[in-house]
């Protein structure tokens, strides 16, 4: 290790010589564009998560029932927002979840804990992958809206794509969860367990029968598509506020009790 390392990077690495900022930031900076690098060169997760949310909203709200939402312009907005909202939940879980879940198997978590980056890098590396698949999950998302009998803003549009972006951390804390509790095979039925159950109790892409409705309100695929709504100045149901802490408390929540997992096991 000595001689693989170089001078500055070995003194960085030992007690009582901090790292400066501006490498800290670089070295943050260096770590998340090869994980999106390495993400959006990976055809079997960049495509399903960047492709899979435009093409399945074509196919309904043009395709399928392009006649019936072209005569209904709240329809036609609530369909592409659940797209839009399960654009966002799929980069989070399973990236998070399977990447995470297949390091710690492989010991590379421990690994990058040894080398001289900032101990958190490697996660927000992959918090930030996440942030940009939904980016342009997003883009995809605004060009194909007006070809579902939507006209939406360019304000409209940004405010929900901001909203989307950071929505992204509820569902990179829940992956994080699994990945720190399973095992690299069973990563993904885990987070399917989250994920595919999530779509329909959400209420996000069908509306659930009426004694059933209450479930949505635990979901945080539903107070992301409300706040959504919220912020394109859109009639929405309940409080933004309350909104935002239920998202920011399962972010907190999920990370809480992984980073713990993490700590007792590696």
């Amino acid at each position: 290790m000595n001689t693989a390392m170089t001078q500055p990077a070995a003194a960085a690495a030992m007690p009582g010589h901090a790292m400066p900022a501006s490498r800290v930031l670089r070295a943050y900076a260096m770590e998340a564009k090869y994980e999106t690098l390495r993400m959006l060169r990976a055809p079997a997760f960049a495509g399903p998560f960047l492709l899979l949310p435009v093409v399945l909203y074509l196919l309904f709200a043009v395709l399928l029932f392009g006649a019936d939402i072209g005569k209904d312009p709240r329809g036609a907005l609530l369909t592409f927002m659940g797209f839009s909202v399960l654009g966002v939940m799929g980069p989070g879980l399973f990236g998070f979840g399977i990447s995470v879940a297949m390091e710690r198997e492989q010991g590379l978590l421990k690994l990058k804990r040894a080398l001289p980056m900032p101990a958190a890098a490697s996660l927000v590396a992959k918090l930030l992958m996440s942030m940009v698949f939904v980016a342009i999950v997003m883009a995809s998302m605004a060009a194909a809206a007006p070809f579902g009998h939507l006209r939406l803003t360019a304000t409209q549009l940004l405010s929900l794509t901001f909203v989307n972006v950071l929505g992204a951390l509820p569902f990179c804390a829940m992956g994080f969860l699994v990945g720190c509790v399973s095992s690299g095979k069973a990563a993904p039925a885990f987070v399917n367990l989250f994920y595919l159950p999530m779509i329909y109790l959400s209420a996000i892409l069908l509306p659930l029968p009426k004694s059933l409705q209450w479930i949505a309100l635990l979901s945080p695929a539903f107070h992301l598509d409300q706040l959504g709504l919220a912020a394109m100045g859109e009639a929405s149901h309940g409080s933004p506020a309350i909104h935002v802490l239920v998202l920011a408390g399962v972010t907190i929540v999920f990370t809480a009790l992984a980073q713990y997992r993490l700590a007792r096991i590696g």
